[in-house]
């Protein structure tokens, strides 16, 4: 499938600089770009590549300045990251087989209706009650409890499993391994040194257009509902405690801990290794830097980093103290024998 540097940027309401009609098959990172290549830039350290790239055409900011002249034909657009995201959904979408039907072995409870478009791999298990929307796929060895409800263009990967009585939403992709609806981890402790489990007997709602990551889990409420709410993103083995809310469009890199009753707002952006604290509020638009412990509150709006995590610019000064406290351990030291000395 090839286009032209003129009609992608017609797609993307870019503007060409450059041979237009030179056409591209495939995409490349811009270092390790080659003829028939779209690559882009976002980012300005790889801006040097830019000037030795062989890829044929690549994106670049309506902004950027050129130091020198390039090799490759330019498309100017406003993002060009969210711009070869856009165009790579598009060739997905078109490049993507899509299966139907039921195949054989598999377990779908009586009564369950099966949509004509949807489709349902080997060895998968739908249990009583399960509703399943227009053109869900669910992939082999998946196992969907009973009383699921899984709204329609949801993709459910193989090996995935779903607790009974979850809701997925639509236009979902839940990855393998993930599972949805475990118990949440709820032990009362006795006189006598031992622990009572707590029934937990609520359930998981991701909301539309969330997406899972490999083996990432997300734990039943003990009463009512984990919920994730639409547009949000969980990269692969992140950990969602019972009773946890998270927010629209909110980002989690992999192996984030978030624990039980905890709420994070919207627009939030979450690097990996941070680890929640429970029963804490963390507000909308948050930026939370990579291995950051959050032990309490957030306000909306702010950016740290650390453990425990601090603003992120006290917490960039507090690094460059303590790769001096060598030096200044030394010079203290002088300074005593000086004194003693006196």
């Amino acid at each position: 499938m090839e286009f032209s540097a003129n009609q992608i940027a017609a797609l993307v309401n870019g503007t060409v600089e450059g041979d237009g009609d030179i056409t591209v098959n495939t995409f490349a990172k811009i270092e390790e770009g080659h003829p028939g290549a779209l690559s882009f830039l976002a980012n300005p350290k790889y801006a040097h590549f830019l000037y030795t790239s062989k890829s044929s055409v690549i994106l670049v900011s309506r902004a950027f300045e050129l130091e020198q002249p390039v090799g490759a034909t330019l498309i100017r657009v406003d993002n060009p990251y969210a711009t070869v995201a856009q165009l790579m959904t598009m060739v997905s979408e078109l490049t993507a087989k899509r299966h139907t039907g039921v195949e054989e072995p598999c377990h779908i409870a009586p009564g369950v209706d099966v949509p004509a478009d949807a489709y349902v791999g080997a060895f998968a298990y739908i249990g009583e009650g399960v509703k399943l929307g227009a053109g869900v796929q669910i992939y082999p060895q998946a196992y969907i409890g009973d009383g699921v409800e899984i709204s329609e263009n949801t993709i459910v990967y193989a090996g995935v499993r779903i607790y009974p009585g979850c809701r997925i939403g639509a236009g979902c992709v839940l990855h393998s391994g993930a599972v949805i609806g475990a118990d949440g981890f709820g032990f009362a402790p006795l006189p006598d040194g031992s622990y009572s489990k707590i029934p937990q007997l609520g359930n998981v709602v991701l909301e539309d257009n969330v997406e899972i990551g490999a083996n990432t889990t997300v734990d039943r409420a003990t009463m009512g509902s984990t919920r994730v709410r639409k547009g949000t993103k969980l990269d692969n083995l992140i950990q969602v405690a019972h009773n946890v809310e998270i927010g629209e469009n909110t980002v989690m890199a992999a192996q984030v801990g978030v624990a039980g009753s905890t709420k994070v707002g919207s627009n939030c952006m979450v690097g990996g290794q941070v680890g929640f604290a429970g029963h804490i509020h963390v507000g909308d638009r948050v930026e939370i830097g990579a291995q950051s412990g959050i032990p309490g509150n957030v306000d909306s709006g702010s950016r740290l980093m650390g453990y425990p995590a601090v603003d992120a610019r006290d917490f960039m000064r507090q690094t460059v103290y303590v790769k001096q406290l060598g030096e200044l351990v030394k010079r203290v030291s002088e300074l005593e024998k000086q004194l003693k000395s006196k």
